[in-house]
């Protein structure tokens, strides 16, 4: 595989995991009138999707791409 593609596969798969923690950390808050054991899954949930993105951008700066807005 091509080093570039290969990359940009990583690029986008950490851009999808970066969308995705934001969106469960979002439904901490929808899920905050379901009482807490809903609330705790929730934040479980979006440790686990900020882990996987930290994951990847930590992979990326092995490869030295940087991705600062």
């Amino acid at each position: 595989m091509n080093q570039s593609i290969a990359h940009a596969e990583l690029i986008a798969t950490f851009r999808r995991a970066e969308v995705d923690a934001a969106h469960k950390f979002g439904l901490i808050k929808a899920v905050g009138k379901k009482g807490p054991k809903a609330i705790q899954t929730a934040v479980e949930t979006a440790a686990k999707a900020a882990k996987r993105r930290d994951s990847y951008a930590k992979k990326l700066n092995v490869l030295g791409v940087s991705l600062k807005d």
